[in-house]
């Protein structure tokens, strides 16, 4: 017997970015790329231009939200991402921590019902 394959951190990401874009066309999300095995001079690159570990994965601005990806199974946070949430948290921004992509669809749905100001409209921003 086969054991079930869990999808990458990426896979999860890529398919909630694809849903979202298809979803709210006029509301932007970006990732941050801080995560992937990188040479130490490019590392030491992207820190000096303010790169920094554990900054949450998606950002949406015109929610005020940001998503932490994780797998759906076996994803845990490490410690310079639990200070960035609470960091995040602190000066008031949303912050959802979400295990696989219908999680994080799921969470998105209840952000937007709990915040009916963040609420897309028919019409894009621009």
């Amino acid at each position: 017997m086969t054991a079930e394959r869990i999808p990458t951190e990426h896979e999860e990401q890529r398919e909630l970015v694809r849903w979202f874009r298809q979803t709210w066309p006029g509301v932007r999300i970006f990732a941050i790329p801080n995560g992937g095995h990188r040479s130490m001079a490019t590392a030491g690159r992207l820190k000096a231009e303010g790169v920094s570990p554990g900054v949450p994965d998606l950002y949406i601005p015109a929610w005020g939200l940001w998503i932490e990806m994780k797998r759906s199974k076996g994803g845990v946070l490490s410690a310079e991402q639990k200070d960035w949430i609470a960091y995040l948290e602190s000066v008031g921004h949303c912050v959802l921590v979400c295990h696989g992509a219908e999680e994080a669809k799921a969470r998105i749905a209840t952000f937007l019902d709990e915040h009916p100001c963040h609420k897309p409209t028919s019409k894009a921003p621009f």
